[in-house]
C-alpha cells in the first residue's frame, strides 16, 4: 500500500499525520512541489521481465514524460535476491547505504515503481515526508529537495528512471545524519501491510 507520513522534522518519535489514498497523496506533496501520481500495472510485465520489455510496455508513458519534462534518457534499475548469489546479503547492504543518507541532485529525480517498494524521505519546509512507494507509483521529488531513499534490509524493487543529464543525477550528500532519526523502511512498510 502507498502511504504518506509526514513529521516535523525535529520531532521524529512524534506521531505522524498519515495519507494512504493517492489522490490525498498526490495533494499532499503537490503543496510542496511534489509529483506523485498512479499508472496502471501492466499485467504483462513479471520478474523475469527484461529492460526492454519494460520499456516496450510503459513506451506511451514514458515518452510523454520524457517530453513533458525535457528528460533525455531512462533506464531501468532493479534489484531483488538472487537465491544462487551467496553474496546477496553485502550487495544488499551496499546498494541500500548508498542512498540512506540525506543528499541533493542537481536536477528531478523521477521513478516509477513497476514491481517492488520503496521509501523515499523528504526534507522540505520544516517537515520530513516518508513516502512508501508501491507498484504503480511514480513520484518526482524536485532538483535541489534534501531527500534519502531506503530500500529496505531485503531490497525488492523495479523502477523506471528519467535523467536529463548523467551529471545532474550524482548526489551530493547533506553530511547531516537526519535519515538515522527517522523510521526506515522496514518499519514503516511493516505498518502499512
Amino acid at each position: 500500500m502507498s502511504a504518506l507520513l509526514v513529521y516535523a522534522e525535529d520531532a521524529p518519535a512524534s506521531k505522524p499525520e498519515a495519507h494512504t489514498s493517492a489522490e490525498e497523496i498526490a495533494h499532499q506533496l503537490s503543496r510542496h512541489g511534489v509529483r506523485f501520481t498512479r499508472w496502471p500495472v501492466r499485467s504483462e510485465i513479471g520478474p523475469a521481465s527484461g529492460e526492454a520489455e519494460i520499456m516496450r510496455a510503459y513506451a506511451p508513458e514514458i515518452e510523454a514524460l520524457s517530453r513533458a519534462g525535457g528528460y533525455r534518457s531512462t533506464d531501468v534499475v532493479r534489484l531483488r535476491r538472487d537465491p544462487a548469489d551467496p553474496g546477496w546479503p553485502e550487495k544488499a547492504r551496499a546498494a541500500r547505504l548508498k542512498f540512506l543518507e540525506e543528499h541533493r541532485h542537481a536536477e528531478d529525480e523521477v521513478r516509477f515503481f513497476v514491481d517492488g517498494t520503496g521509501l523515499f524521505a523528504l526534507r522540505i519546509d520544516g517537515k520530513v515526508l516518508l513516502v512508501l512507494c508501491q507498484a504503480g507509483d511514480l513520484i518526482s521529488v524536485p532538483a535541489g529537495t534534501r531527500h534519502w531513499f531506503d530500500m529496505g534490509s531485503e531490497p525488492r524493487f523495479c523502477a523506471i528512471r528519467w535523467f536529463g543529464s548523467p551529471e545532474g543525477w550524482v548526489a551530493a550528500f547533506t553530511g547531516d545524519a537526519i535519515a538515522r532519526r527517522f523510521p526506515g523502511f522496514d518499519e514503516v512498510a511493516a505498518r502499512w501491510r
